[in-house]
Formats: structure tokens, sequence, C-alpha cells
């Protein structure tokens, strides 16, 4: 199972929109891609529980950790291949992880918490919490903004991943996002 989870080779440049929910991220991970003229993976995880939601009228739970994670390496996996240079994810196995501890006691399964630390990727935007908080369907912590901030700052730290926090406006979030890429992609020019 634990191969499910692991990325396949891939030549392009990857980074990952990574933080606490209602944060911009899906916004801005089209938007990159848009911008860059490449493809996006987006959050297998919102389609998956909008279904279960949808149908069923239920929340996420343990045992959907791992449809959820085969959902987003599959995706992942096939848009690497698609990709102009830059792949911009919309989330990654430790965003999971991460997730799954918070909601589950301290909990992931060892599988995806052995590809979470193994996957590899060129650099995180951790996206801030100064935004509105926007209700839907799926979000439930407006009250825990900053506890799951720091869950993710702190899971990035951990495992030394390379990060940059974005704040402000979309426009600010852009342009700071768009520098750092910028400088990755620029020595394959």
């Amino acid at each position: 199972m634990e191969n499910t989870f692991n990325q396949h080779p891939s030549d392009c440049i990857k980074v990952v929109l990574f933080g606490p929910e209602s944060t911009g991220k899906s916004t801005l991970t089209e938007a990159l891609a848009k911008h860059y003229q490449t493809t996006f993976v987006p959050e297998y995880a919102r389609e998956f529980l909008q279904h279960k939601w949808n149908h069923k009228r239920q929340t996420c739970a343990k045992e959907d950790l791992i449809p959820i994670a085969e959902g987003q390496m599959k995706l992942e996996n096939e848009l690497a291949q698609l990709a102009n240079k830059v792949l911009i994810c919309d989330t990654d196995l430790l965003q999971t992880q991460v997730y799954s501890e918070v909601y589950y006691d301290g909990y992931c399964d060892p599988s995806i918490r052995a590809s979470a630390k193994k996957n590899s990727y060129d650099l995180y935007f951790l996206c801030d919490i100064d935004v509105p908080w926007v209700a839907d369907d799926l979000r439930d912590k407006p009250d825990e903004r900053e506890l799951m901030f720091n869950a993710f700052e702190a899971a990035l730290k951990l495992h030394q991943r390379p990060y940059v926090k974005l704040n402000g406006s979309k426009n600010h979030r852009f342009k700071t996002a768009k520098q750092h890429i910028d400088q990755l992609i620029k020595p394959t020019i």
C-alpha cells in the first residue's frame, strides 16, 4: 500500500500551498498555475469529502485518510507529467498527516506518515490566518485557526522543509510566491 503514496520521478519543480483551512491556498494555487502556464494539483480531500457530505451528510473519518492520501498522490503523479517546469500543489501528504494528528488525537496511519516524510518538494508556502475565515460545508475550526497554523508550521520545522510564510492580501501573497518560484526556476531557464 505504501507505494501508492510515493512520488514518481519528475523533472519539474514542486511547490506546495500549505496551512489551515480558509487561508486562500486553492485560490493562490490556481492563480500561480495560470501565471506559469502549468498544471496544478487540486486538493483531493476536498472533492472526496464534499461528495461524502453531499451524499451521506458525513464528515471526515479515520478510514477516509487512506483513500484521500491515495487520491492525492495519484493526482500529483499524473499531473507532474503535464507540468511546465513547475507543479503547483494545493496540498501534500504532510498536510494530511497534520490534519490526521490534530483531529484524531495524534494518530496518523504509519504508511501516510512514512511517505509524508519521504516525499520531496522544492518549497512550501505556509498561508497565514490573516484573512477572513469563510464557512462552507467542510470547514469546521474557525475558532482554532491559530492552533492549526501553529501545528502546520511546527510540522514544516520538524521535517526541515523549506518554507515561506505568505500573508496579506491575495495580490501580496501572489507577488511573494511568484518571486520565490522565479528564483527556483531561474537556473533552469
